[in-house]
């Protein structure tokens, strides 16, 4: 055998030897462990799908502790090399973090201190920025071709991807009931399918708001190679400084990067903004934690370092009562969470079939983050760790005559009904 590195105690070779033979034992995990000195450690007798190469006696911690953040933290920062494919990965990697046997999630003390951080108007920006500034062809190489950086819509399950999110624009237009020469909203606006969709099919007049310049950028040039500046105004603008009215607002995928002490303040804002007899979308992703505690086995960690600084989730029933507190009535909820489990699925197929290429538009460890990012939210949207929730609100104290019925209209597909209007 090849002559041991300096520091390889014997009392490390005793805890691999013991660690490697109760992972072999209890899981029987398709993972191979090869260490710096050529020993090679399979913990199944099954072929490896996952192998985790540990380049020298400093990154052996990191396998010894498995939890998410500690594995997500040496793969990303290449402590540990990890070949597979991303969803063998993050499978292997929670079962792994499964058998240290520690808290699954945060104490409340943990989450307290996560939920005091600043969220003023240039931290907020700051953390927009990190994340979608990477570069427009970046997403491109994942998304639909429309770029639609949030949950889709599949009705049947059988849709590719840019159906399903075609389809996720037109139920959430036509849940809000919008109608030619409506004024629509979109706060956090994207890379502009949104409002291009409401604004051809619908007949709405827009404005969308993004902090990231790279979005802003896109989203103009969509416009105006759409022929639709007239009907669309991109802004990079705060939704906190918009001024005005407007008959429909939506918020698709923004309100995570509020945080949870702010929300009231937020639905407040949008109440304010919204005319009266108006209707608002919110969509967005919520923890299922009713403490409000990070993802388990230290997933949540990984994401407020690597992914979505600042970003905090909310429990449904703390979203319901912000709502309440900032003047708006919840008037419906709907759960997609298995329909964002598809679709970071979808995503983590398109990169890495589309890995060489990304290779050559970001650093390495920005496309290791992706890489693991994505695989590791279709695992815990599909494992009930996080979910999303449309949720059409109106203004409070309103005559619910106003009110359709039933809620047939919002799967007929026309999005004619004319839901509290503001003509009446």
């Amino acid at each position: 055998m090849p002559r041991q590195p300096e520091g390889y105690r014997v009392f490390d070779q005793i805890k691999l030897s013991a660690w490697t033979a109760g992972i072999r034992d209890k899981y029987k995990l398709p993972l191979r462990v090869e260490l710096w000195n050529g020993e090679q450690v399979d913990l199944s007798s099954e072929q490896p799908r996952v192998t985790i190469r540990v380049p020298g006696p400093g990154s052996l911690h990191y396998l010894l502790s498995p939890t998410l953040g500690n594995l997500g933290e040496a793969y990303v920062e290449g402590a540990l090399e990890i070949e597979g494919s991303a969803a063998d990965m993050i499978q292997i990697g929670n079962s792994l973090a499964e058998s240290t046997g520690k808290p699954a999630r945060h104490s409340r003390v943990a989450s307290a201190l996560r939920m005091v951080s600043p969220h003023t108007r240039e931290k907020d920006a700051e953390a927009i920025r990190y994340h979608y500034d990477v570069s427009n062809e970046f997403y491109q190489e994942f998304l639909d071709p429309a770029m639609v950086y949030s949950c889709a819509y599949f009705e049947t399950g059988d849709e590719d991807l840019a159906t399903a999110q075609t389809k996720k624009i037109d139920h959430i237009l036509t849940k809000i009931g919008v109608q030619p020469g409506h004024t629509l909203l979109d706060i956090g606006c994207g890379w502009g399918a949104l409002v291009l969709r409401a604004a051809q099919k619908f007949g709405a007049r827009c404005v969308g708001v993004t902090l990231s310049q790279n979005q802003f950028e896109l989203a103009r040039e969509r416009v105006a190679r759409a022929g639709l500046q007239d009907r669309i105004e991109i802004r990079l603008q705060d939704y906190r400084d918009v001024a005005g009215e407007f008959d429909r607002i939506t918020s698709v995928g923004m309100f995570e990067h509020v945080g949870v002490q702010h929300l009231s303040e937020y639905f407040g804002r949008i109440d304010r903004l919204l005319a009266p007899g108006g209707v608002v979308m919110n969509h967005g992703i919520t923890t299922t934690d009713v403490e409000q505690r990070a993802s388990p086995w230290g997933g949540g960690e990984f994401i407020d370092r690597y992914v979505f600084p600042h970003g905090e989730l909310a429990h449904l029933s703390t979203v319901i009562r912000t709502m309440q507190e900032g003047g708006l009535e919840v008037r419906d909820v709907e759960n997609l969470r298995r329909h964002y489990a598809r679709t970071c699925a979808i995503w983590t197929e398109n990169f890495e079939a589309k890995a060489a290429h990304i290779r050559k538009l970001a650093d390495p460890k920005t496309f290791r983050i992706w890489h693991v990012y994505l695989a590791g939210c279709a695992y815990a949207f599909a494992h009930d760790w996080i979910s999303l929730y449309q949720i059409v609100c109106g203004k409070a104290g309103r005559d619910p005559a106003q009110m359709p019925w039933s809620r047939r209209y919002m799967y007929d597909g026309s999005g004619a009904v004319d839901l509290l209007s503001t003509r009446h």
